[in-house]
C-alpha cells in the first residue's frame, strides 16, 4: 500500500527516491526514469520527489554520484594503494565486476548525459579520479602520472564497456577475471621498465 508523502522524514524521502530510481534503472533501464515513475515506485506523492531533484537529470546526477562513491569504495577496499600488476589487476577485476554486476547504473554514471555542474557528481567522480591518479604515482613513479592515470583507466574502463556490451566473453565471472588481470599485465610490460618503481618488478599473471 503506497505510503503518504508526509510519513517520510527529509532524510528519508531522498533515500527513499534514490533506492527507487536505481531499483527502476536495474528493471527498465534509464529511458523509463523519469520522477513521477520514481515517486510510484518509492510510494509518495508525484510531486515529493521535487522536494529534492529539480527534474530528471538532477535525479540521474545524485544516482551517478551515489554510484562514483560505491565504485571508489570497492576499489579502494580490493586495494588502498595499489602499486604492483598483481594489484593492479585486482582492482580492475573490481571495477569490471562493478559495471557487469550493475549495467544500467554505471551507463548512468559514465554514458548518460548528467549535469557536470551538481556539485555531489563532481566530488564522487573526482574522487574515483583521485584513486586513479594515486595508482599512477605509486605504479609509475618516474613517470608522467597524469597521462599514464589516463592510460590506466581508460584500460580498466574501456575492459568494463567491452564486456558489458558483449563484444568480450563475461559468460562467467573467471573468464572475465582472467581476461582483466591478462590485459592489466600486458600493459606493465609495454610500458618501459624505467617509469616503474625497481621495487615492483614484473609478476606472472594468476588465475
Amino acid at each position: 500500500m503506497p505510503q503518504a508523502s508526509g510519513s517520510y522524514h527529509h532524510g528519508d524521502l531522498r533515500t527513499a527516491c534514490l533506492n527507487a530510481a536505481r531499483d527502476l534503472l536495474e528493471e527498465d533501464g534509464s529511458a523509463a526514469l523519469s520522477l513521477r515513475a520514481v515517486a510510484r515506485r518509492a510510494g509518495v506523492s508525484t510531486g515529493a520527489p521535487y522536494r529534492h531533484y529539480a527534474d530528471r537529470e538532477a535525479l540521474l546526477s545524485a544516482v551517478a554520484a551515489e554510484g562514483c562513491r560505491e565504485l571508489t569504495e570497492q576499489l579502494a577496499t580490493t586495494h588502498p594503494s595499489p602499486a604492483t600488476p598483481d594489484e593492479l589487476a585486482d582492482v580492475a577485476v573490481t571495477y569490471v565486476r562493478f559495471a557487469l554486476r550493475h549495467p544500467a547504473l554505471f551507463r548512468v554514471m559514465f554514458a548518460e548525459p548528467c549535469d557536470p555542474t551538481n556539485e555531489d557528481r563532481v566530488d564522487a567522480t573526482a574522487a574515483i579520479k583521485e584513486y586513479v591518479r594515486g595508482i599512477a604515482r605509486a605504479a609509475f613513479p618516474h613517470g608522467d602520472s597524469e597521462a599514464l592515470s589516463t592510460v590506466v583507466w581508460a584500460l580498466v574502463h574501456g575492459l568494463a564497456f567491452l564486456h558489458l556490451d558483449g563484444k568480450l566473453d563475461a559468460s562467467t565471472p573467471d573468464l572475465v577475471a582472467d581476461h582483466v588481470r591478462t590485459t592489466v599485465h600486458a600493459l606493465f610490460a609495454a610500458i618501459p621498465a624505467t617509469t616503474r618503481t625497481p621495487a615492483t618488478p614484473l609478476k606472472p599473471a594468476t588465475a
